[in-house]
């Protein structure tokens, strides 16, 4: 595949380039370029960030699990780049005079976030560095550099997007669709392909598994993907609609549910991840299928030509199966507008950058302190995201009351056998998952929950 970008504002042109190589392992092992640092290999410690920009945007992206193929059009940016000449970033002045940087593995990564978040004006130091891990903890002067260079000015000549991109970057292939239509017929054509969006997932079955990806079908660049439209009725977010835009989109409309995509991976990973993408690898610990489910939600699917919609909860059938008929892709999910009862509970062993044990969503609707719908879905509880039908039905035409509630609690057990793991035994998983449901109750009750003793 010839693939074109900038590095550094200066044109690149790869012929013939493998387009699941890691930009990690191009920049440090072709190009020199070592500040780059690699660490965890997956995406989770952030010493490999990099700065990507296009024509929306420059942000914080791992080059650990960004592949080659996904960079045609882009401008990278890396720690090389960020200085003009002798006169470094304010980031990385801050970083030397608030004494930021320790052993110096993570600084490379830690500077690339910050000024990434500098650059676009984001002063939520703790959000910004959640996907940065200092092995030397030396995050208080860290912070401290990252809050004296909030106070500079952008340079004037850092501009990630500054340069001309190769005339190669324009070039069609039939493995860079940029429609839903070029899509649809690549697939028809190598419907073994793997699928790549954002490659948060699969990634590690390059960088971990070692496994052959090819051949692949890149959906980063099919435009429609991303569209995000919301109606008076409905809304519909595109396949290719990053976790951090879907974060941004919902937190009007559901607070609770964009509170829990903060808590989603790092603003690296969720620069990138995709909706489509976490639901179609169907995890039983997915994040966002339980708060969709909850809402109800539709799930948007093509192959060639013809398309159908499916409740998304049947989309997942058993463990590592789905819905999906081979030369199929997920085109959107969409629910309506309603009014915001939802809350999801994420529960993990890390506040930031962790796989849940547990997630629960609940929407109920009550009217005239009587339940008049519920909606209740976990993931962590079963092989697939599943709904509380049995808790469901027992909260239906009762009244709002703790008493209801706890009457319901024992159902749990039919419609899950939990599975104990490294992340949770079985036992916490099912007491937890009723624990959640009373703390819904509270909440809606006007109850602080921080304090709150769930009896046994």
């Amino acid at each position: 595949m010839d693939i074109a970008f900038l590095l550094n504002g200066e044109s690149v042109t790869l012929h013939d380039a493998d387009p699941t190589r890691s930009a990690l392992d191009w920049l440090r092992d072709t190009q020199g370029l070592t500040g780059t640092k690699e660490g965890c290999n997956e995406g989770d410690c952030g010493a490999c960030t990099i700065i990507v920009a296009d024509a929306h945007g420059a942000k914080a992206v791992n080059a650990c699990i960004l592949f080659l193929g996904q960079l045609n059009g882009k401008s990278l940016t890396t720690v090389e780049g960020l200085a003009e000449g002798d006169q470094l970033h304010p980031v990385q002045d801050a970083m030397i005079d608030r004494h930021g940087s320790q052993c110096g593995f993570c600084t490379p990564g830690i500077t690339m976030s910050l000024a990434a978040a500098h650059l676009n004006g984001d002063q939520n130091h703790d959000d910004v560095l959640a996907g940065n891990l200092c092995r030397c903890t030396g995050y208080a002067p860290i912070i401290r550099a990252a809050e004296d260079a909030a106070r500079e000015a952008v340079p004037e000549g850092f501009n990630p997007r500054a340069g001309t991109l190769p005339d190669t970057a324009h070039h069609k292939d039939p493995a860079r669709p940029e429609t839903s239509d070029e899509l649809a017929h690549a697939l028809m054509t190598s419907p073994h392909a793997t699928l790549i969006a954002g490659a948060t997932d699969v990634g590690l079955w390059a960088t971990k598994a070692l496994r052959d990806l090819n051949p692949v079908i890149f959906l980063n660049g099919v435009k429609d993907l991303k569209d995000i439209h919301i109606g008076d009725d409905n809304i519909r977010i595109g396949a290719g609609v990053t976790l951090e835009d879907l974060r941004r989109a919902v937190a009007t409309h559901h607070p609770h549910f964009a509170e829990m995509l903060r808590r989603f991976a790092s603003i690296q990973v969720r620069n990138v991840a995709t909706v489509g993408g976490n639901i179609a690898n169907g995890s039983p610990i997915g994040d966002t299928p339980p708060a969709l489910i909850a809402l109800d939600a539709t799930l948007h699917l093509r192959r060639g030509s013809e398309t159908r919609a499916i409740p998304l909860e049947s989309f997942f059938i058993d463990y590592g199966k789905q819905d999906r008929r081979r030369g199929e892709f997920v085109e959107a999910v969409s629910f309506k507008r309603q009014p915001d009862r939802l809350r999801v509970y994420k529960l993990s062993k890390r506040f930031d950058q962790d796989i849940s044990a547990v997630l629960g969503a609940f929407n109920i609707t009550v009217q005239d302190g009587t339940v008049t719908q519920a909606r209740i879905a976990f993931g962590g509880m079963a092989g697939i995201p599943k709904r509380a039908s049995h808790v469901e039905a027992a909260l239906m035409d009762k009244p709002w009351t703790e008493e209801s509630i706890r009457t319901a609690l024992p159902l749990f057990k039919k419609d899950f056998t939990p599975m104990s793991d490294m992340r949770a035994s079985a036992r916490y998983r099912m007491k937890t998952a009723q624990n959640l449901l009373i703390r819904y109750w509270h909440e809606d009750q006007g109850l602080t929950t921080s304090v709150l003793e769930v009896q046994p």
